[in-house]
Parts: structure tokens; sequence; C-alpha cells
């Protein structure tokens, strides 16, 4: 008889689950979604849907894979953020949960409606357009630039603007960090690397190894991204904008000692040093002294 869904889900649970995968139910899921193009609610409303053999050798083969390891977004090849999938590829870093706190904080600076004038955005080192095409699609009357040293990470980037309708509004720039981008921005926005260089042998399997290096390699203190943005990014803030920059624990105080070389201090709100869900400062607002 053929094996039902029902049954495969539990099947590859198990085996994820005695690899030490803590996601093994939700990455199950995840797998069938991909390889039969079922959905959750045809999983869950029709569950003795029969799944062909070669379907179930595609499974194996995407289990065995993330049985060594490989990120489940690796395997199907997009990743979830701010409820959009954005499609991610060996050039390009997972989005992480913990930058939606950026965005949110974006959103709060931005007007939910034109107020008159053109407000414009700049994505620094945008990798997959996470960040810019988020803030975009929030808010249909921005327009905005992102950059990216690697342009095979701006391919992506396209793609992923072309499939939320965005990109008519975003132009792709090839550059280190923000050299030579013209203009001035309401909000310029980075999620750069910010792990320091002898650290990167010690994370885990599936940032390590998949991971590009650029995008986690921040140098000797993990700071070298942030000297160079805010060269830069003072010439770049319009009046009354601001800057946000994401980075790792126990970084905040180095940057915001970075920025004040810089002609830069943090923002007079509410909180400019904003907490994740863990409740770990994890991003900053600035404005031009």
């Amino acid at each position: 008889m053929p094996l039902e869904a029902s049954r495969l889900h539990l099947d590859i649970a198990a085996r994820l689950r005695d690899a030490g995968i803590d996601t093994a139910m939700l990455d199950g899921r995840m797998i069938i979604r991909h390889v039969t193009g079922l959905s959750d609610i045809d999983l869950i409303s029709r569950p003795e849907t029969p799944v062909s053999d070669r379907h179930i050798v595609q499974v194996d083969e995407l289990i065995a894979r993330r049985e060594t390891g490989e990120p489940i977004s690796r395997l199907i090849g997009y990743k979830e953020f701010f409820g959009r999938e954005f499609r991610v590829t060996p050039a390009t870093l997972d989005p992480r949960p913990d930058t939606e706190v950026l965005i949110e904080t974006a959103l709060k600076l931005l007007p939910e409606q034109q107020n008159g004038k053109e407000l414009r955005i700049l994505d620094i080192g945008t990798g997959t357009g996470a960040i810019a095409i988020t803030l975009l699609a929030e808010r249909s009357f921005l327009k905005g630039v992102a950059t990216d040293v690697s342009r095979e990470a701006l391919e992506v980037c396209y793609g992923n603007s072309c499939k939320h309708g965005v990109e008519d509004r975003l132009g792709l720039v090839c550059t280190n960090w923000a050299d030579g981008v013209d203009g001035e921005f309401d909000v310029v926005i980075s999620n750069p690397p910010y792990i320091a260089s002898q650290e990167l042998p010690h994370l885990e399997a599936g940032v390590r190894n998949y991971d590009p290096r650029v995008a986690l390699d921040g140098g000797r203190d993990g700071l070298d991204a942030y000297r160079s943005i805010f060269k830069t990014a003072a010439g770049l803030i319009r009046k009354d904008g601001h800057l946000l920059v994401e980075f790792g624990k126990g970084q905040h105080e180095e940057i915001v000692k970075i920025a004040g070389q810089e002609n830069l201090t943090l923002a007079a709100l509410a909180d400019s040093l904003i907490r994740d869900l863990a409740g770990i400062i994890r991003c900053s607002v600035f404005k031009v002294c």
C-alpha cells in the first residue's frame, strides 16, 4: 500500500529527532510540502493522502541532508521573514528572526501614509533583500536602494523583489557597503557581519558550513563593517533621518563609540537601544549630531 502523508510525516520526525534536530515535526512538514506540493491544510484535513514512490525517494534524500545539519532553508530554497518567503542560496545569509526587531523599529520611524514628500531608504549589505523588500512591501509609497558586494546576492535580491512586487521601487548597487551611493535617505539600515573572525570556527555547523563567510566575518573584533558604514552614513542621512544597525550581544557600547567618532549619536527616542525577544540589545538608532 502507498505510504500515507501522515505516516511519512511521523517517520521523518522520528529520524530527525534521532539526529538531534529540535524542530523535527516542523522540518518534516516543510520537507513534505516542498516535495509533494501538499499544503499544511492538506496535511491536516487529508492525512491519508498517498505519497508516490518518486516523492518518497526525494524526501529521503532531503532527510539525509538535514540529518547532517544542513539548514532546512537550504533544502527547500527559501526562508520565511516577517511573514514573507525569501529565496536563499549559498551566496546569501539566511534572514534571522532577530532581525525582525530591526524592521519593527524602522516601521515606527516611517509614516504609515505618504506625507507629501518622497521617502527613501537605503539597505547596506542587503543579501536576500529581506530588510529592504519588507520595508517597501509594508510601505507602498517608499522607494529604496539596496547594496551588496556580491553580484550573486544582488541577483537573489532582485528575484525576491520581483516575487513581492517591489522591483520598480528598489534600485540595486553592487559596491562595498555604501561606497559611491548618491543621494539622501530618510532611513539608512544595515545588518552587517558582526562575528569576530576567531569565533567563526565555533559557530554551530548549520551556520558555519552554509552561510557565506563574507556575511558573517566582522574582522578581528567583529566591528569592521560598522567602521566602514559609519564613515559614509552621516552624509547619506536626510535632516531628521535615522541610521539603524543590528549587532551582536554585548557590542552596543563599542558601536556607540564608533558612531560618535563619525558625527553620529543615539537618537533622542524613547528607546534608541532596542532589545530582541530574548531581552538582548540587538539594534540601535542613530542620527547625525
